[in-house]
């Protein structure tokens, strides 16, 4: 009788030990939010080893975001950030040809170089006519009436002539210089400030010649793929002084998204933390802005990106 319970109590034993091995503490697995902090923490090390970029990234003119910025609050609405993001423009005032040279200021020193004309760069900032838009007219004046026929068998007529979307007037044209996010820090760098008459501020646009800008260099990212729970940043959107704000690519049914930050001497490495859905969801990418605090200033400091190990741009403003 004693045999008998000793072997029955032997597979019990085994499967009550199986049992305390799966359920394991959820708050130090790998898909834990320590876990994801160990992950991420480890990651960040080998992106930051790995990010040798050349001397001009030192010494040259490496901008790290478009030509194209705003030097203040536009007081945009709808019709005019419409014409600004598509690049829809009339010029009421000639563009001078002429070109110059003037230096870019960094926190480290200055650095002249070439630049392009004010046609050249007005050249470059419109992209073409307005698209058709509803309401509004093609060109400077009263739209022209005509009544037209709303699509599909049984269409009605219509009053509303389809016209052209809102262009961005320029009225005027000065050399003077933007605040740009390059890869010695913020400088100030020379841009035609072109004047809008829709707009609170000039538009800006960066003047130096492409021949003397200096590319991104292409990063080194880890050989393995990013760890389930983790998320790359896609671009910064500010930085105000330690402080940065950072959009992340996460799933459209992500939930307890969490910014993290690595910081060093001569990078700092963001990403993020997220928790799956386990159901059906939609295949979506969503940006999702976030903020994180440095211990010091950014300075001239590259941040990386904890999935590509590739310095982030600025987001155009």
């Amino acid at each position: 009788m004693r045999r008998t319970v000793l072997l029955l109590s032997l597979p019990l034993l085994v499967l009550a030990a199986g049992c305390a091995e799966t359920g394991a503490d959820p708050a130090v697995g790998p898909s834990s939010p320590t876990g994801r902090s160990e992950a991420f923490d480890q990651r960040a090390t080998e992106v930051t080893e790995a990010w040798r970029p050349g001397p001009e990234w030192r010494t040259g003119y490496v901008p790290l975001e478009g030509p194209t910025v705003l030097t203040g609050d536009p007081r945009f609405t709808p019709e005019t950030e419409q014409a600004f993001r598509a690049g829809w423009y009339r010029a009421e005032v000639p563009i001078p040809p002429t070109r110059v040279g003037a230096e870019i200021r960094f926190t480290d020193g200055t650095l002249t170089l070439p630049l392009v004309s004010a046609a050249e760069a007005y050249r470059q900032l419109d992209q073409g006519d307005p698209l058709p838009c509803p309401g509004r007219p093609k060109r400077p004046g009263r739209p022209t009436p005509g009544p037209t026929v709303e699509p599909g068998p049984d269409g009605a007529v219509s009053s509303a002539p389809l016209t052209a979307c809102l262009p961005l007037t320029v009225t005027g044209v000065t050399l003077g210089t933007a605040p740009v996010r390059t890869s010695r820090g913020e400088a100030q760098v020379p841009a035609w400030l072109f004047t809008v008459k829709e707009l609170a501020t000039p538009v800006a646009r960066l003047a130096v010649a492409p021949q003397a800008i200096v590319g991104v260099p292409e990063p080194t990212a880890p050989a393995r793929p990013l760890p389930d729970g983790l998320v790359a940043a896609q671009d910064l959107t500010a930085v105000d002084g330690a402080r940065l704000t950072v959009r992340l690519g996460v799933g459209a049914c992500d939930t307890g998204i969490t910014p993290l930050v690595r910081e060093g001497p001569d990078a700092v490495v963001v990403g993020g933390a997220v928790t799956r859905s386990t159901g059906v969801c939609i295949d979506l990418l969503k940006l999702e802005p976030v903020t994180v605090t440095l211990a010091a200033p950014l300075g001239n400091r590259p941040v990386l990106n904890v999935a590509t190990g590739g310095p982030l741009t600025i987001a155009p403003r």
